[in-house]
């Protein structure tokens, strides 16, 4: 079977913080693949994008051109609405019946997951990758404990993965860009001169 990991996020802009998550996850635990999923409209963030779909997407393009192992999966796009985890990955099974996914997910969100819709179906159908960084705590898994089993608890264990910290976000950068300071070194260089050539956020 195939590992694929699946990160989903709003990637509003992407930026190297979440490149090097999926670098970091994609060799920590010998993913096959790992697939960028853009979220239509992230329920557990407020709305106020700038980018549309489209502008995202093309971004995610930028950022990842030459990288074999990752890819872009537009499906929550397509779909509209509101971009529940579960709702993917369930799809994902029925479209990919011999791959096994991970979810990849920073120390906060997994924190947040149990009020995710259907927490405990999520880590049936998929294994949870979670990041922590370098010289940080182990992650507490034990927000899991009463919705998988001990068996899961231990595979997720055995599934953490450390990164370098890189204190960025896309939020961080839009402001950024809003007060005319540069971004330049945190995001790929192409998606700068995109951002810059289209005029993204200037007026957030």
């Amino acid at each position: 079977m195939r590992r694929i990991g699946i990160l989903g996020g709003s990637f509003d802009p992407v930026h190297y913080g979440h490149l090097l998550l999926a670098e970091s996850c994609q060799e920590q635990c010998g993913l096959d693949e790992v697939w960028f999923v853009p979220a239509a409209m992230n329920p557990h963030k407020p709305a106020g994008s700038n980018a549309s779909d489209k502008q995202r997407v093309e971004m995610l393009r930028l950022a990842l051109a030459g990288h074999s192992k990752f890819g872009i999966l537009e499906m929550e796009l397509e779909r509209g609405g509101a971009s529940f985890t579960v709702d993917t990955l369930e799809l994902l099974h029925e479209q990919f019946v011999d791959h096994e996914f991970f979810l990849l997910l920073g120390a906060d969100s997994l924190a947040d997951l149990p009020a995710w819709k259907d927490p405990q179906r999520i880590c049936e159908l998929a294994v949870l990758s979670v990041v922590r960084r370098l010289g940080c705590a182990p992650v507490d898994v034990g927000v899991l404990a009463e919705i998988v089993t001990p068996e899961q608890l231990q595979q997720i264990r055995m599934s953490e993965v450390e990164m370098p910290s890189m204190e960025l976000t896309s939020t961080g950068i839009r402001k950024r860009v809003r007060d005319s300071k540069s971004i330049r070194f945190r995001t790929p260089r192409a998606v700068e001169i995109y951002i810059e050539t289209t005029g993204l956020y200037r007026d957030e």
